[in-house]
């Protein structure tokens, strides 16, 4: 049987994610018509790729766009990762979880078939009561505390609602573990390149790692299939801090809890820093994905495991 031929509209086409994601689909010969959406122009459209300006948050504008460009498939990529100084948390919210309740008005509206969004390993939430390892059964509880963690929270309530109350919107939701690229850039590495990596004494604080163009074959084993429902997008195994420090030939230095939180505290207050002292769960209890669900039920294995997609990340800085 010919495969079916795809109609896609990815939101946040022109961001990190995106950009590899209407990439990969750009070549995919089961796409007929590829939409990129996003407020801001891409830095070199591509070929054959339709490039739109568009807000996630203005939901009638999309749901126009998606009837007359007749999308059966929706990538929802667009949301704030690393929010400015300028962005409130309102602001985030709107984007990220009021964005997601219009695309999801939109596509029901237009008729869409599929729906496949990111959503983050973050929305387990960053608790020290955490399963060793989180499968896709385990709760999502988020944290207030991060906004980012608590939002992704509420995004996935919203699907969760959606696929009770409108089972013909198939859905596939990735919670993605740490995202490592050669262009990757941001507080996660920020904490690698230091001269020693910190540890918060008792906790070995495990990484799991997904290379950015594996993410952006899941989206597209995604497109294509016929697979639905939730699953951990990692790779393979996780990596602890002083496992780490040693692949980068650096030392560690260990602080106890309480004295961070503490340093953070005055740091806050006194403007040397924007993280408080919430953020020493953010080191401490980080989400460990369990990505047995993606290789043995949704078919789809990442050309890397956790320590490998860090090497390759490492290797282009230490190149």
């Amino acid at each position: 049987m010919t495969p079916a031929l795809r109609r896609v509209y990815v939101t946040g086409g022109s961001g990190f994610l995106g950009s590899a994601v209407v990439a990969r689909l750009a070549r995919c010969p089961q796409v007929e018509h590829l939409v990129s959406g996003d407020v801001a122009a891409p830095r070199a459209p591509l070929d054959g790729v339709v490039h739109e300006l568009a807000d996630v948050t203005q939901g009638e504008a999309l749901r126009e766009a998606l009837a007359r460009h007749r999308i059966d498939t929706v990538v929802h990529l667009a949301s704030i990762v690393n929010p400015g100084r300028d962005l409130s948390r309102e602001d985030e919210w709107r984007i990220d979880v009021g964005g997601t309740r219009a695309v999801l008005d939109a596509c029901l509206a237009a008729g869409v078939r599929r729906l496949v969004v990111s959503s983050s390993g973050a929305a387990y939430g960053y608790h020290p009561d955490n399963p060793a390892w989180l499968t896709e059964d385990d709760p999502v509880r988020g944290n207030p505390e991060f906004s980012y963690s608590d939002h992704k929270r509420q995004v996935e309530e919203l699907l969760a609602d959606a696929r009770a109350e409108h089972p013909e919107l198939e859905q596939v939701v990735f919670r993605i573990g740490t995202v490592l690229g050669a262009s990757v850039r941001n507080q996660i590495t920020a904490l690698f390149e230091r001269r020693r990596l910190l540890v918060v004494r008792g906790s070995a604080s495990p990484f799991v790692f997904i290379w950015d163009e594996d993410v952006a074959a899941a989206m597209e084993h995604a497109v294509t299939g016929e697979r639905t429902g939730v699953v951990n997008l990692a790779g393979e195994g996780a990596v602890t801090v002083p496992e780490l420090a040693r692949l980068m030939g650096k030392r560690t230095v260990t602080v106890p809890a309480s004295v961070l939180a503490l340093a953070l505290r005055l740091g806050h207050a006194l403007h040397l820093t924007p993280h408080g002292p919430e953020r020493v769960g953010f080191l401490r209890y980080r989400p460990v994905l369990d990505a047995r669900r993606l290789r043995e039920e949704f078919g789809f294995t990442p050309s890397k495991t956790s320590r490998e997609a860090f090497l390759a990340w490492w290797a282009t800085r230490a190149g």
